[in-house]
């Protein structure tokens, strides 16, 4: 008899295995895409948009009025979550997940044939806002899934490592948006602000079929398909999740204050910034943004396993202090105008997101039981969007202009450290419970 069985089993180990895997490097490859999208248009938004969908006599309105458009999307972000985290807790992570990565692959590829104001007036900034909401309930959704597709397949003693798959596509996005940027500025010189902006855009088209390709061969993690088969799902996972677990909500997106407040800002908000007050090109920044990403991609990994080991509370603990530490000589460097100094302040810049992003996947998951698990850590990840994300660069524009200073925008940060620290206080360690 157990010459019979061993097969099996060692087949179905196998197969968990190679599941194990595919759903490690589907996540990576689904978020990288994701974010990829997302990040064009940051960039691109602090570069041209202002100028080409929102002009003014006044470019400090135009500024405002093309970030308050990067935070729109924000809004709508927890939105999706909740739709698409309604549909992954009752369908399946698979079927949402692919339908997330159309919808904002589409969105994106779109941006790149809208007319400008100059051609078609108002019309042109109304199909822009419409087409980056599309973006946003996409991404909304996008998380949650990609996030359990991982831990649930991953190995439970390693959830921190297992967990920092998805997050590296942050990392990974970043550096091929900024690529993009870099390349399609250097191939079209003075016609980049005209059409070169268009080409990473319409590259997107490209990723989202290779993202289809990766996820269509997922399956879905064991502990949710034993629920579904065993009738044990909620019939309203939104609103029970929404019921039971509101705390952790909360504090789940509270505790995103320190990480995602300051990516956008070290991203977004400061390729508008460095070139007005510290002097230096486009080019230059976009350079020093893609040397900041590969040192998040190298160290996320790094400090995830740590946190594995050590304790990923502490690892979060220690991405606020670090925060809180740099960000005044973050400003400092910047506005001293000295190159090398400004190089240095954007390249280091997302060490304390590298800290802090990778374990917070686990973090946030292990708040929520299965059955509700993709609405619950989807709406508490995307609902930090509202108080972190989307208003950072707005926040910090209107900062400068109030205070004529960029330590008002450090303060901003030590701010967002201070509580997210405190969030992490309040939300109960779950780190030796299965998931």
């Amino acid at each position: 008899m157990s010459s019979s069985t061993t097969p099996d089993v060692s087949t179905t180990s196998q197969h968990h295995l190679a599941q194990r895997r595919r759903a490690s490097i589907g996540s990576l490859v689904g978020t990288t895409i994701e974010w990829y999208e997302y990040y064009i248009y940051g960039a691109t938004a602090a570069l041209v948009f202002p100028e080409l969908f929102f002009p003014s006599e006044d470019r400090f309105v135009s500024v405002i009025a093309s970030f308050a458009s990067l935070a729109l999307a924000f809004v709508v972000r927890p939105i999706g979550a909740a739709v698409f985290g309604h549909y992954g807790d009752r369908i399946g992570r698979k079927t949402t997940l692919v339908v997330t990565l159309v919808m904002t692959g589409l969105a994106t590829f779109l941006i790149g044939f809208l007319p400008t104001y100059e051609s078609i007036g108002v019309l042109a900034p109304v199909l822009l806002l419409f087409l980056r909401l599309v973006q946003g309930f996409g991404v909304g959704g996008e998380w949650g899934g990609a996030a359990l597709v991982s831990l649930e397949w991953g190995d439970q003693k390693k959830r921190g490592a297992a967990g920092s798959w998805p997050q590296m596509g942050t990392s990974v996005g970043l550096i091929l948006s900024t690529t993009a940027v870099l390349v399609s500025s250097a191939a079209t010189g003075d016609q980049y602000d005209e059409w070169g902006w268009r080409i990473p855009f319409l590259f997107s088209g490209v990723l989202v079929v290779v993202g289809l390709l990766v996820r269509l061969s997922l399956e879905e993690p064991p502990s949710f398909a034993q629920k579904k088969a065993a009738g044990e799902l909620v019939e309203r996972p939104v609103r029970y999740v929404l019921k039971r677990y509101p705390g952790p909500i909360v504090l789940s997106a509270f505790l995103r204050l320190s990480e995602q407040m300051p990516f956008y800002i070290f991203t977004a908000f400061i390729l508008d910034y460095a070139t007005e007050h510290s002097g230096v090109e486009r080019t230059f920044l976009l350079i020093a943004t893609l040397v900041a990403a590969g040192v998040d991609l190298a160290l996320l990994p790094y400090f995830s396993r740590l946190g594995d080991r050590v304790g990923r509370r502490r690892m979060y603990y220690l991405g606020c202090v670090v925060l809180a530490l740099m960000a005044f000589p973050y400003f400092w460097l910047l506005d001293s105008g000295n190159p090398v100094l400004v190089f240095l302040a954007v390249s280091v810049s997302l060490i304390p997101h590298a800290i802090q992003y990778g374990s917070q996947a686990s973090l946030i998951s292990e708040q929520f039981p299965v059955n509700v698990r993709y609405a619950g850590a989807g709406i508490g990840y995307q609902l930090a969007s509202v108080v972190a994300g989307g208003p950072a660069p707005l926040i910090a524009a209107l900062l400068v202009s109030t205070f004529a200073s960029g330590y008002a925008v450090a303060a901003y940060m030590v701010l967002g450290a201070l509580i997210a620290a405190f969030a992490l206080r309040l939300m109960k360690d779950r780190s030796d419970q299965q998931l």
